[in-house]
């Protein structure tokens, strides 16, 4: 478990998520059960942004570049070596 330095702040919650976390916190508190929720969710918010990232990063470059095909071919070359 994180050693972390912790502090309080109040947020407001729909009632079927405090009674969803109250049911699935198991043997921790519902406080640690809702810190594991929210880095959860953050870590999947995190993962989707560097895929958008990604795609547009990658998505302007042309597959068709010289570069690439000559590197392609260059591989090619030096598997049929080995």
């Amino acid at each position: 478990m994180r050693t972390a330095t912790k502090s309080n702040k109040t947020f407001s919650l729909d009632k079927e998520i405090l009674v969803e976390v109250k049911r699935t916190k198991g043997a921790g508190s519902e406080s640690e059960r809702v810190n594991n929720l929210l880095r959860s969710a953050l870590d999947i918010e995190r993962r989707a942004a560097l895929r958008e990232e990604a795609a547009v990063f990658f998505g302007g470059a042309p597959d068709d570049r010289k570069e690439r095909r000559s590197y392609e071919a260059a591989t090619i070359r030096s598997w049929a070596r080995d």
